[in-house]
């Protein structure tokens, strides 16, 4: 086992109680106007801007720092039409059969249905990879611990810095998604965690009409 190495923490900035206040309130203010959207443009994403947020997500906190993820991201056409209709199958077997009633009746506001369009229309598609063990280069298995909470905190940051970065981002969840370790060829030890789809809204899109809990329902101070 190699020795745990420290060095000091020279990047954290602390800020006086007034600026933390406002910096806080203005990320809130951000956040607050993301939504998910299901209908997109044709217009291309620069791939600069992608890395920088696929960076971003890379900072999560995560088991061990082993760092349990892996994100591929599909621009061509073709494989974005192979994952659509791929995806549509299982989605139009779990609407028409396998679907909970409740689960189709919490769905009903947000007019939902097998039929899966973004994933081909919109220009860009990272699929988020879960990876349950790494292979190093002499093809021992090192197994990561906290795989999906780690993977769950990269894909936060993802869909933050890509609202940050001015674009629309959907995540998207067809079960099960065995079929997407084939398409884009990623070996057996990761699992595909979710679609998230991203580009730029068409204009004047519209989403549903939704709130946000407040405060009190959502946290507790003891």
């Amino acid at each position: 086992m190699s020795e745990a190495k420290f060095v000091p923490h020279t990047e954290y900035q602390e800020y006086p109680i007034e600026e933390m206040r406002q910096r806080a309130a203005e990320f809130y203010t951000t956040m607050r106007r993301r939504r998910t959207v299901r209908e997109y443009a044709s217009r291309e994403v620069p791939r600069a801007v992608i890395e920088q947020c696929l960076l971003t997500a890379g900072t999560a906190p995560n088991g061990a720092n082993l760092q349990p993820w892996h994100f591929v991201v599909v621009s061509d056409p073709a494989i974005k039409k192979q994952i659509r209709e791929a995806a549509e199958e299982e989605e139009r077997d779990f609407y028409e059969r396998r679907a909970p009633q409740e689960w189709l009746e919490a769905l009903e506001p947000f007019a939902t249905d097998w039929h899966k369009p973004f994933l081909e229309e919109a220009p860009i598609l990272i699929v988020v990879m879960a990876k349950s063990y790494s292979v190093r280069e002499d093809g021992e298995h090192v197994k990561n611990y906290y795989v999906q909470e780690s993977v769950g905190i990269a894909t936060g940051f993802l869909v933050a810095a890509c609202h940050m970065a001015g674009l629309a981002t959907l995540t998207h969840t067809p079960s099960p998604m065995g079929f997407l370790n084939e398409i884009i060829d990623r070996p057996k030890n990761e699992r595909p965690y979710l679609i998230l789809v991203v580009g730029y809204p068409i204009e004047n899109v519209q989403v549903p009409a939704i709130t946000k809990k407040p405060l009190e329902q959502i946290a507790t101070f003891i």
